[in-house]
């Protein structure tokens, strides 16, 4: 015989398919046999019809395309014959799914079978139904599943019952047509039966509402009586496994009742009695025990309140905690993270389980217990918790140490309950694992130390100490470096001791001696670097004695072949050789930075403030009732200052450190500010007028060109470096840029005086086709801050506008308070105008200019016309 003729046996077929030693053998046997069944469909040879559907069935399950063989199954499901029917349903499963349009062709063939008087071929389209069933064809078939879920084989009534679960899934409408049959297979004897029975009803309740009802007030009692039954029935061998009966239809029971207690205290109260019976009798030294077990406590946990029961369950996971089982202890970590928010108390008895599970060899149970450790943390806790945690980063495995840093820092900085115990704890941290510690959590600890003034000392000293022991931990050394550049005399001078440190002897050469070997030792890293020159420079003032060697060190720099450090230590010489007499007002310490406004812009940003004439009420400026379908929110793309610089790059620490606004203006700005040339660097020793552009170009010379994020907090040195700048907007030629210091007299470091109640000239602040916006200013003699500006409006159109409603918003770093308009109507070509005055306090007047977003609604021709823009060209000094 041929052995690739349409009578080759399918074990015959198989055995050649695994002799071959390479895959081009097995395409071409492949290719070879399906050619021959191709011949064998296209003779319509019915002999071997099945044979060949059920070799076309192997060499779909290898990969290959057997698309030409669909129309057999529907052949062989036609035949009259059990066999060749076993094999065209077998076929139609494997070879088709629901997207299929040739499985409309069968719907008849499937009905006719579902009416047939054989009870195994009535199973055969029962089984195909119940697997590719599209939704038309559920629609179409549904009266007949319905009517064999009561037929009398109890295999039917199974097989009907997950035939139906796959019909309300694709057309839930159908659900309601099942509900009576579905109930009464909860009273059948027949586990088989009753388990897909029970499974039948928690998928209803989950399609239909209606079924859910039904249940919850019909079927409830039954279903308990069902798992009381089943948990104290005796020893049964047909369903025993592991000593206890049926497992698996208690946990869907369990299921059954999880649904129907949800939301319901009547049903959850009918349910308590079984579920504690279940939770105390089921033994746990098997696997099936503790499925039942854990599905036990889902259960209790999602029913409503029952203070008992819930301690029952969380102590049953607590004892899960303690298995051998890496399963086990993991499954019982995710269910206390859902148990937490119910019962916390009950949870935080296990905390010691639960700190061990940390140390667990098991990384994946590792990773779970620091989250669920994370989320028992409180203000009573926080200390024992935070120390079990830092404990365990000395040993703990070099992969684990970035989540457990992360959780450290996040759980110190929100309860902290005293700024000593914060900084102890960061310097420990930093200590072990200060290569994972992010920046933004450097930079928070910074803001902290800047607001502790009687711990500056102390904090120094610590971290003196600790850069001896951990040299190698980067960030701990930046740290470091920024302390004694801006603390280094009380280092030296043991200035600020606290009753619970003992003093220590450091010279001002160790303390330069560190910051040299720092400087040394992470060469690699530019942002360290940078750091110590700025250090060094600030030392120069502090340490007069080390004021040659400390030159020295910076002149080494000068060399560098980052040009990032090099011009750093250009310049830092200059200063150091040239310019003595400024020099200690140049690197003063940095000022105490707003630690709260700092921890907002880390959590995200905030809405932006608009204000109104009548205060918090959502009223228009001049008294119009405000619509709610109008938020003001969209006038102003800036939420908040920081909005051009999200948090996460630590953008807004630099604007606070350096005193600069560096948001770039939106591309819809209205009268843009001219560019100004002035550059960066005399900008921060108040030459030129300070200008965004000259900011971001100042952000350019600091930043690093390698890692712009890592380096920003060593541009928080330079701050010290910025004083009052002088009201003038003259432009520095490109000779004085080539030495930036040299010429730098003493005059051009005090700062010019403001005249008490300077004028300001009138600015166009909006002007579109038919409408023109003219802003008048004026300040307060003594109240720099707080300006006052009368805005004008004037229709350049034809028409008469009516309903006048302008408003604007601003940043958070300013202040706005409208006055009522002068009117409401304003008047066509230019006749009459209308006026309104704001208020606008700036917080921080003389380093953030102005910036206002308005929106001017106002009626022309019966119709609601709406025209905003973004104002930043309000003159300096504002």
């Amino acid at each position: 015989m041929n052995p690739f003729s349409s009578g080759t046996r399918l074990r015959d077929m198989i055995r050649a398919i695994r002799a071959c030693k390479t895959a081009a053998e097995e395409r071409a046997v492949v290719r070879k046999e399906c050619a021959s069944i191709r011949a064998s469909i296209s003779e319509n040879d019915q002999d071997y019809m099945h044979r060949n559907l059920a070799k076309l069935m192997f060499i779909h399950m290898l990969g290959y395309p057997t698309h030409f063989g669909q129309m057999e199954c529907l052949k062989l499901i036609a035949s009259p014959g059990f066999p060749e029917k076993r094999i065209g349903y077998l076929g139609l499963m494997l070879l088709l799914d629901e997207r299929q349009e040739v499985l409309m062709l069968v719907t008849n063939s499937i009905k006719q079978d579902l009416n047939h008087t054989n009870q195994y071929i009535v199973g055969l389209a029962l089984c195909a139904l119940g697997n590719i069933c599209s939704a038309e064809m559920a629609r179409d078939l549904a009266p007949e599943v319905e009517r064999l879920l009561q037929f009398r084989d109890p295999n039917i009534r199974k097989k009907a019952a997950l035939c139906t679960i796959r019909i309300i899934k694709k057309v839930p409408d159908l659900a309601e047509n099942f509900i009576n049959a579905a109930a009464a297979l909860l009273k059948e004897k027949h586990h088989g039966v009753l388990i897909t029975g029970v499974q039948l009803c928690t998928d209803m309740c989950k399609v239909s509402t209606e079924a859910h009802e039904h249940f919850r007030k019909k079927c409830i009692d039954g279903v308990v009586k069902l798992l009381r039954d089943l948990a104290n029935s005796p020893y049964a061998p047909e369903y025993d496994i592991s000593g206890i009966t049926d497992p698996l239809l208690h946990i869907r029971l369990l299921r059954l009742l999880n649904v129907l207690g949800q939301g319901d205290a009547d049903a959850s109260d009918t349910m308590n009695d079984v579920l504690a019976q279940v939770a105390t009798k089921t033994e746990t030294n098997k696997n099936a025990g503790n499925a039942i077990l854990y599905e036990c406590v889902a259960t209790i946990m999602n029913i409503e309140d029952n203070g008992g029961l819930r301690v029952l369950a969380v102590n049953i996971l607590g004892r899960f905690l303690s298995s051998r089982d890496n399963n086990i202890r993991y499954v019982a970590l995710n269910m206390l993270m859902k148990a937490i928010s119910l019962d916390s108390q009950a949870v935080q008895r296990h905390r010691a389980t639960i700190l061990e599970c940390v140390k667990d060899p098991d990384a994946s149970i590792r990773k779970r217990a620091l989250e669920l450790v994370y989320l028992l943390v409180n203000e009573s806790n926080a200390k024992s918790l935070t120390k079990e945690l830092v404990d365990y980063l000395e040993v703990s495995d070099p992969e684990f140490k970035g989540d457990l840093t992360a959780k450290i820092c996040s759980i110190v900085e929100k309860f902290s309950p005293e700024k000593l115990w914060y900084i102890d704890q960061m310097v420990k941290v930093l200590s072990e694992a200060g290569n994972y510690v992010k920046d933004e959590v450097w930079h928070a600890l910074i803001v902290v130390l800047t607001n502790a003034p009687n711990l500056h000392g102390y904090t120094v000293r610590a971290l003196y100490k600790a850069v001896q022991k951990s040299s190698e931990q980067e960030t701990l050394v930046r740290v470091a470096v920024w302390c004694i550049g801006e603390y280094g005399e009380m280092l030296v001078g043991n200035v600020g001791m606290l009753d619970v440190e003992d003093p220590i002897t450091v010279t001002e050469a160790e303390a330069v001696d560190l910051v040299e070997t720092a400087i040394k030792l992470h060469s690699s890293d530019l942002t360290t670097q940078a750091m110590c020159l700025i250090a060094l420079l600030k030392l120069s003032s502090r340490y007069p004695s080390c004021a040659k060697r400390i030159n020295d060190i910076v002149l080494h720099q000068k060399g560098s072949l980052v040009l990032e450090l090099q011009q750093r230590a250009i310049e830092f010489n200059s200063i150091i050789e040239k310019h003595g007499k400024i020099r200690s007002a140049l690197v003063e310490r940095m000022p105490v930075l707003d630690e709260a406004t700092y921890s907002g812009r880390r959590a995200g940003p905030v809405p932006a403030a608009v204000s109104t004439s009548l205060g918090t009420q959502p009223k228009m400026s001049n008294g119009v009732a405000k619509p709610t379908s109008a938020p003001l929110v969209d006038l102003l793309d800036l939420s908040s200052d920081d909005v051009q610089a999200p948090s996460s790059s630590g953008g807004d620490f630099l604007h606070d450190l350096l005193g600069v606004d560096l948001s770039p203006a939106s591309p819809g700005t209205i009268n843009k500010a001219p560019k100004n040339g002035t550059d960066a660097l005399l900008d921060l020793l108040s030459v030129g007028a300070p200008t965004a552009q000259s900011s971001s170009s100042m952000l350019d010379m600091l930043s690093s060109e390698q890692d712009n994020k890592r380096s920003e907090g060593l541009l928080d040195n330079f701050a010290s470096l910025s004083t009052s700048s002088a009201h003038s907007s003259s432009a520095v030629s490109s000779s004085s840029m080539m030495d930036l210091l040299d010429g730098f007299g003493t005059s051009s470091s005090v700062p010019v005086a403001e005249t008490s109640g300077p004028s300001y000239p009138s600015v166009v602040a909006f002007e579109s086709g038919s409408l023109k916006v003219t802003f008048n200013f004026s300040k307060e003699p003594g109240n720099p801050q707080t300006t006052t500006i009368e805005a004008q409006f004037v229709n350049k159109s034809p028409d008469i506008y009516s309903n006048f409603v302008f408003q604007a918003a601003v940043p958070k770093f300013l202040q706005l308070h409208l006055e009522p308009a002068s009117g409401s109507t304003l008047g066509a070509s230019g006749n009459g105008s209308i006026t309104q005055k704001l208020k606008v306090s700036n917080s921080q007047h003389g380093k953030k200019s102005l910036v206002m977003r308005v929106r001017i609604n106002y009626k022309a021709n019966g119709k609601d016309v709406l025209e905003d823009g973004q104002i930043s060209n309000f003159p300096h000094g504002l």
